[in-house]
């Protein structure tokens, strides 16, 4: 019985954090800490030597999102080929579909 126990959610859930919080308060007092105050707590900008006082850098982002969203429909849909049961022609034909759809979406997607 007290073998099932642990096994429980909530107090499995109750030993892995009680675990990490003593982790992270043992961490803790071990770590390196610097008494003085030095230049990046003062909550200026800086990267590479190079004050970022007068310009703001704006990454560009319009090539990541095609891609991004070619990368989560794909997993998608291999997650959803490879979950179909395979007793019913009928759960075949709506996988079917579905890659269907998500061709036609990955055409929309990529088209220029």
């Amino acid at each position: 019985m007290p073998a099932k126990l642990l096994l429980i959610p909530p107090v499995a859930f109750l030993i892995v954090l009680s675990t990490v919080v003593f982790l992270a308060y043992l961490f803790s007092r071990c770590a390196f800490k610097r008494k003085d105050s030095f230049y990046g707590k003062q909550g200026k900008a800086y990267s590479c030597g190079e004050d970022f006082n007068d310009h703001l850098i704006q990454p560009d982002y319009s090539q990541f999102f095609p891609f991004a969203f070619f990368f989560t429909i794909l997993h998608v849909v291999a997650l959803v080929i490879a979950t179909v049961p395979t007793e019913t022609n009928m759960s075949f034909a709506v996988a079917a579909i579905y890659v269907l759809g998500a061709v036609i979406g990955l055409i929309i997607l990529l088209r220029k």
